[in-house]
Order: C-alpha cells, then structure tokens, then sequence
C-alpha cells in the first residue's frame, strides 16, 4: 500500500469554515472575547454541527482572522497532497455579518495566496450561499466572485428543503458572467432536488449527489451527462445520510459508471482530513491502490483547474501508482 499522503490530490468540496484548526479557533476567539472550549473529540448529528459553525462565525472578525485561516488551510491540506483544491467559503454572509462586504474575501484571497507561495497548494474558491437565505444576498456573492479571478464559481449550499428555484436567475447570470456553478444536492432531499439543480440551477457537479440512486432514470442520465459527483464518506456518516462508514453508497455510485471524486466537506468537524478519508475508503471497501489513483484522477478531471495543471496532476498520479 503506497503513501497517502504522497497521491496528488485535487479537493473539490471543504468549507474553509469547517476546516478551521481548534487551536487556532481558540486563540482568535480568545483575541475576540469568544469563549471556545477544548475540542471533545469528533461530532456528532446536525445539532453539534450548527453549533459549532455559529462558533467559528463568532469568532472570525478581523482580516487578520480570516487571513490566518485560508493561509493555515493550504499548509493543512499540503500535509495530505492535496496539489489543488476548490474551497467553499460564505464570503457575502461574513462581508454583511462586519459591516464590510469586501474585507473577509479579500482577507481569504491574501491567505491563500501566502500559502501558495509557501506550500505550494494552487487554491481557488467557490462563493457559496444558503439556501435559507435572501435572494439578494445570493446577487452580492455573485457581485463579489464577478470581482476576483481566484473565484471560479458560485453555488447553494444549506438546507436542501428549501428549493433553488428563486435563484435561477442568480446562476444564469453567474454562467454568463463566466463563472462556474456548484450547488450541494442530492445529500438530504432525493432526486428531485438534484433534477431542480441539474436543470434550472445549471450545476456543473454535484455536491454530494448521493440520492441519485434513488431513481434509475436519474443515474442514467448524471452518467450520460459525465456529471461529476463531490462525495464526503465521513460527513455523510456524521450527519447521518449514510448508516455507517461500511454502509455508505460510494462502492454504489462507482459500479453505477457515475464519476465518483472523494472530498471531506467538514474535517475539523469529522477529524478526517483527505489523505485520512482515501484511508477510510480504502480499508472500508477493500480498494487497492489503482482504484484510489483513479479517485485522485476523477477529482483532477472534475476540477476548473486549467488544463495545463490538470495534465501535470494526471502525470503526477500515474507517477505514484507506477
């Protein structure tokens, strides 16, 4: 078995705020009058996880905060070869939360370039907004992507009970602007939500996406249509859309010719980092080390990266399995 850490990787679906090292959240909330206690291990259903996402929000006030976190976060995720990653970030919630609707994306954008320089991880960020929230916030995050090439695309995110619908003209304008789409679908609702984003949503993949086996049809045509889907094992077991790690859906979605990637969506929350959740998958379902390479490729292929970087991450996958 091969080094994990050493599979060049491509990280299509973590949220920055979700990826926030506990001893770094104590020492901002402590510069900020927030109290954050010592962690308790990894967490457990939606109560825990909403809990603690209102805690990093609280906490993460200044430029310095937010630039702290997205620099750390390319420095975490060179630890487990990741060689490029797409992170999520609520940058126009954070923006009207401080009074400044710029300040926190710029911050990230200053993060994560220092990162780049330091540990080599290309990084660009994908915009997302809650379903839960106003449509008009929806149009600043898509103001604000519209103003920064290391954007390269805006999505929903959230509550899946709440429909896309009252977004449509959102994301066409963000398609025309350019930008890509991501939206998450298809992790708590079924089909229909993964139809609503597939079609007047204009996703380019699928966040999460692991209810498409629900209706035959719909796997047919994601396959068809070569939709790639971001698939999180450990978050989906710790929020409880799958019954445990060895009853999760992936081997599923494989065999069903759907191009399957491997992301953490959480880990701070979950404890997995992304060398630790190909470890996961590989143990749980008996992959060897072809299988995970091609895990790695399918990332790769899903990515926005250009087509150059691409192309020397293949070279470099092939280089490790052989």
């Amino acid at each position: 078995m091969r080094d994990l850490t050493a599979l060049p990787k491509a990280h299509l679906h973590v949220h920055l705020e979700s990826a926030v090292r506990w001893a770094t959240l104590q020492e901002i909330g402590a510069a900020n009058g927030v109290v954050v206690p010592e962690p308790d291990g990894p967490l457990g259903g939606f109560a825990a996880f909403f809990e603690q996402n209102n805690l990093v929000r609280d906490c993460l006030r200044t430029p310095d905060d937010f630039r702290r976190v997205a620099y750390e976060f390319c420095a975490d995720e060179a630890a487990q070869g990741t060689r490029y990653a797409e992170v999520s970030f609520t940058a126009a919630a954070h923006g009207e939360r401080l009074g400044d609707l710029d300040m926190p994306l710029a911050a990230v954008l200053d993060g994560l370039r220092a990162g780049r320089a330091d540990f080599g991880v290309e990084c660009r960020l994908i915009l997302d907004h809650s379903r839960r929230r106003s449509v008009e916030r929806a149009w600043s995050t898509l103001d604000l992507a519209r103003r920064h090439d290391e954007v390269v695309a805006v999505g929903l995110a959230g509550d899946e009970a709440y429909p896309g619908d009252p977004f449509t003209e959102v994301f066409a304008a963000a398609r025309e602007a350019g930008l890509h789409v991501v939206h998450h679908a298809g992790e708590a609702e079924g089909p229909a939500s993964i139809r609503q984003a597939l079609g007047d949503g204009r996703t380019e993949r699928l966040g999460h996406g692991i209810r498409v086996l629900d209706d035959p049809d719909l796997v047919a045509e994601v396959r068809e249509r070569g939709v790639p889907l971001e698939v999180c094992p450990s978050s989906n077991v710790m929020l409880g859309f799958a019954p445990s790690l060895a009853g999760h859906p992936l081997p599923r979605l494989r065999d069903a010719g759907l191009l399957v990637t491997v992301s953490t969506d959480i880990p701070a929350m979950t404890g997995v980092p992304l060398a630790g959740e190909y470890a996961l998958v590989r143990d749980a379902f008996g992959y060897d080390d072809a299988v995970l390479a091609e895990l790695a490729r399918n990332g790769v292929t899903a990515s926005f990266a250009p087509e150059p970087l691409k192309d020397r991450l293949h070279a470099e996958i092939d280089a490790w399995l052989h």
